[in-house]
């Protein structure tokens, strides 16, 4: 039996949340599409995800964003057979509607993530870019996005070198 690759994400991501960071498995987000160009996440809008107003709390809004775009990284990341930690280390938020709904982060920048990794590979320096994520809920607002972030990304090769 063959796995898709959302599925595959999904549990990574699931993993990831039992064993090193709580907050993700406390919104249990979901890979629903993810190649070298894109990834689509899902975060439900439900009781621990909604604010006082409900719609989704800030806090869930950040981890969907981290994610759309760090799994997108770590897929470019191990396609590449180095060793890299990617992380974001700042985020721009713009706040445009209220997430009322069902909540899915586009990241779209799959090239340059890619270009990304070859420059961190080819110059041992760490590489910093602005990675861009749309936030949207279809079932009540179509394709208008609720919310755009960029994050900047943040890899550095670290491969063991070996010398002889």
């Amino acid at each position: 039996m063959m796995l898709s690759r959302e599925f595959k994400s999904t549990m990574l991501i699931r993993i990831l949340g039992i064993t090193k960071i709580p907050m993700i498995w406390f919104c249990k987000p979901s890979v629903v599409e993810i190649d070298e160009d894109h990834c689509v996440l899902k975060i439900k809008l439900k009781r621990k995800t909604k604010n006082h107003v409900n719609s989704m709390y800030i806090g869930a809004l950040t981890v969907g964003a981290d994610l759309a775009g760090g799994i997108l990284a770590l897929e470019l990341v191990n396609k590449s057979g180095r060793k890299m930690n990617p992380v974001f280390k700042d985020m721009q938020a713009n706040y445009l509607k209220r997430a009322e709904g069902n909540v899915y982060f586009s990241c779209t920048e799959g090239a340059k993530i890619k270009e990304m990794v070859k420059k961190a590979v080819d110059t041992g320096e760490r590489i910093n870019q602005p990675v861009n994520i749309t936030a949207t809920v279809p079932d009540k607002l179509g394709n208008k996005p609720v919310a755009e972030f960029v994050l900047t990304l943040s890899l550095k090769d670290i491969t063991p070198k070996y010398t002889l």
